[in-house]
Formats: C-alpha cells, sequence, structure tokens
C-alpha cells in the first residue's frame, strides 16, 4: 500500500515529471545522434568510393592539372602556380596555372558528382622538398573503382601529351627522381656527327637491347647494358647521349658522384628506383674514383670529396641489388684513370672513342651549315684543316662556324687558319 501511494505522490509531483521528461527527451536525442552517425559511416563505407593521393605519388601533379583543366573548371577558389614554356625557337614564355585551392570543390565526370579535398598538413613536412605535406581526396557514389582508373590514365595521358617530343631531365633530390628544368626538344641524332659509323652502332646496339628482353630472361643474363663514351672534352660525348635520349624516346636521369652526401645505400637506392624508359647519365666518371693501382703511388686528389666507395659503385652496377631494364652511360676524358674492375664487360658493354675530328666529320659539318650542296667547298675545307695536322675539336669547329655563319662558304674555306687563334691568344696570355 506504501508502495502503491510512493509511487502515486511522484507521478503527481510536476518538478519530477519535468526531470524525467528531459531526461527522456536528452537520451532520445543521444540516441538518434548515433543512429545517424552511424548510418552516415555505413553510407560511406557500402555506397560511396574515396581515393587518396599523397603529395610524394606520382600521379600528384597530373591529378591536379587534370582537375584543373577537365574537371573544376568553374571553382572560385584557386591557387596560381606559374610555369616557362620554351618554344621551338628557343624564347622563353611565361604561363599561370589556376588551381584548385585547399578545401573542397565539386565537379561531375561522366554523370557522376565528385568531391575533391585538397588538404595541407602544416604542422607536417615532406623532407626531400621541404614543403607542406598535400593530400587530394577524390569521393564519389558506388563502388566502381573504374571511375578512378579512368580519371588517373587521362591525368597521365593529359601529362604526356605536354611532354610529347620532348627529351626529360631528371636529377637526384633526396632518396627520389624529380624533373630537372624544362622539357628539351627532342635532339635528331643527325645533329652529331661523329666518326663514321660511331653513332649508328651504338643507336643499334641499344635498339637491339631495349627490343630483346626476352632473350635475355631465357638465358639468365641480367638485363642490362653499359656503355662508355671516352676522348678529349669538347668532342660529342654528351650531345650525342642527349640525341641518342631523343631518338630512342628515353629521358636522362643525371647522377652526380662527387655530391655531398651521397652514400652507397643511395646511390644503390636511385639506381633501382630510377623512372622507366631513361638513360642514367654519369659524366666525367674519372673526377669521382681513378685507378686503385694509382693510388698506391700518391695520394688521391679527390679522397674525401664523397662518401660513396668504390667498391659500393661496382656493386650498384652489377652487384646481387643491382636493378634490371637499365641502360647506363658513362664519359670519361681520361680512359687510363679507369680502374679496369670498372669497365670490364658486364659492366661495360660498349666502349667508343670519340675524338678529334676526322676528315669526314668536318665534311659533314661544313654541309650541315653552309648546305648539302657545297661539296666541293666541303672537301675542300676538310683537306686544308688535316693538311696542317693539327687536331680540333667539333666544339672548335662550331664556334668558328658561328662566328663565320653569315660568310659565303668560299670565306670560311680562305678562313679556316683562323679556327685556332683563340687558342695561340689563351696561350700566349698565358705566358706572358
Amino acid at each position: 500500500m506504501a508502495i502503491g501511494e510512493l509511487i502515486s505522490s511522484l507521478s503527481s509531483n510536476p518538478y519530477f515529471g519535468a526531470g524525467f521528461g528531459l531526461f527522456g527527451v536528452g537520451a532520445s536525442a543521444a540516441i538518434l545522434r548515433k543512429g545517424l552517425q552511424g548510418a552516415v559511416v555505413l553510407f560511406r563505407r557500402h555506397m560511396m568510393i574515396t581515393l587518396e593521393v599523397p603529395c610524394r605519388d606520382k600521379s600528384y601533379q597530373w591529378l591536379l592539372k587534370w582537375i584543373t583543366i577537365k574537371g573544376a573548371r568553374k571553382t572560385q577558389h584557386l591557387s596560381v602556380e606559374t610555369t616557362f614554356l620554351q618554344n621551338d625557337n628557343g624564347k622563353i614564355r611565361t604561363t599561370y596555372d589556376f588551381i584548385p585551392s585547399i578545401g573542397k570543390h565539386l565537379f561531375q565526370y561522366k554523370r557522376n558528382w565528385i568531391q575533391v579535398e585538397r588538404t595541407r598538413e602544416q604542422q607536417t613536412l615532406d623532407l626531400h622538398m621541404g614543403v607542406p605535406w598535400e593530400s587530394v581526396t577524390l569521393t564519389a557514389f558506388g563502388n566502381n573503382k573504374q571511375i578512378y582508373f579512368d580519371i588517373l590514365e587521362e591525368a597521365r595521358q593529359l601529362a604526356l601529351q605536354a611532354t610529347e617530343g620532348k627529351t626529360l631531365m631528371y636529377t637526384a633530390m633526396g632518396s627520389e627522381w624529380r624533373p630537372f628544368g624544362h622539357p628539351r626538344r627532342r635532339r635528331p641524332a643527325s645533329s652529331v656527327v661523329l666518326d663514321e659509323g660511331i653513332s649508328s652502332r651504338i643507336i643499334a646496339d641499344c635498339k637491339d637491347f631495349i627490343g630483346n628482353s626476352l632473350w635475355y630472361t631465357q638465358r639468365g643474363i641480367p638485363y642490362r647494358r653499359g656503355y662508355l663514351l671516352y676522348g678529349p672534352p669538347g668532342c660529342g660525348k654528351s650531345s650525342f647521349i642527349t640525341a641518342l635520349a631523343g631518338e630512342l624516346e628515353y629521358g636522362i636521369c643525371l647522377l652526380n658522384l662527387s655530391e655531398r652526401g651521397l652514400t652507397d645505400d643511395r646511390l644503390n637506392h636511385l639506381m633501382n628506383v630510377a623512372p622507366e624508359q631513361t638513360i642514367i647519365l654519369l659524366e666525367d666518371i674519372d673526377a669521382a674514383f681513378i685507378s686503385r693501382e694509382a693510388t698506391l703511388q700518391q695520394k688521391s686528389a679527390y679522397d674525401g670529396l664523397n662518401r660513396i666507395t668504390f667498391s659500393g659503385l661496382l656493386n650498384c652496377l652489377d652487384g646481387v641489388a643491382s636493378t634490371e631494364a637499365r641502360i647506363v652511360f658513362m664519359t670519361t676524358n681520361y680512359l687510363d684513370r679507369l680502374d679496369p674492375a670498372l669497365i670490364r664487360p658486364g659492366r661495360i658493354d660498349l666502349k667508343e672513342y670519340i675524338g678529334y675530328c676526322t676528315q669526314h666529320q668536318l665534311e659533314q659539318m661544313f654541309k650541315k651549315f653552309f648546305g648539302e650542296q657545297e661539296v666541293a667547298k666541303s672537301t675542300e675545307f676538310a683537306q686544308r684543316i688535316v693538311a696542317t695536322g693539327r687536331t680540333v675539336s667539333p666544339a672548335q669547329i662550331q664556334g668558328f662556324f658561328m662566328r663565320h655563319k653569315s660568310s659565303p662558304p668560299q670565306l670560311v674555306v680562305d678562313s679556316c687558319h683562323s679556327i685556332w687563334e683563340n687558342d695561340e691568344k689563351i696561350a700566349i696570355s698565358y705566358v706572358n
């Protein structure tokens, strides 16, 4: 009886009724909020598909460019990206590209609405680039991943169109390769005049290597190729490699072995992560290492210059951990300074001497500058140079022709003795 009276009195108490009502409303709101949060999570998990692209990924810049051109063209929240383009005449043109700024953007692609969220972590830095860490997240309805494959492929094709017909240069930055400078117009292989047969021999060997990967695999031979171009300075070694990259439609990875901070481990990593379809170029290899026999006789002038070791370089070229599907070119002005272990077969598969001008080179260079029809004058010019008994490099000939580019061909022939004038002036000033 007492319990029934207590319940009756509590139910008639207005303060208790109000408190119970508030408690009920609060509990209902909390349950509803939790239910909505769970429903949103379930909806995003099963009814939406998300793709995150971090700034360290190779497709990050491709995607930003694609979003700018193909996607969020109507967005009013932008960031500027300044680039420099080189025209065919060599003139540099400045362009400004507007890309979606930090925040959220919405656009439609193939009848699908996609949200783009570009975020930047101010407290987190990309250690290699020294810039804040960024990422782009794409969110769309459904669970079809193909839409993102299509977007990334379109972005890649758009990036390829921007560099079509050009040679890309890469340089090592930290533990990865980054594009270096402006993409260059592909240099025709015929623009570099070497002695007869050398250019065609190297090009044929490279193309044979590129087109026969299965042949190497079937015979258990490591699929890599090494070349050494040696000879005096100014004879066209670097120029030919640039022209070769254009002929093969390859890029060039410039690797400086004298770079401070370059270690064996980093060198090995860079060799293994070089971009596909590139030539790894080690210029002036003699300046980084000299023969081990020479170090026994005298102190090396290059001791302490860097932190890589000679054995580390050898292991990168053909050690157990060395990568395959790789073309390496080395250049040197002094073949005798190189250790025999560096240029043995397996590490260097083809050696070519790129020397001073022969009569064939002199004739071909003359005709390139003054016209193919100048056969007689080109022969006379070459014979006069050869008759002097003095050596002349293609760089000297090119400089001479540039000084006389507006002169009649016969005057150029008659003035050939002035090719060495600059060298003689330098020698006289040095003696004085």
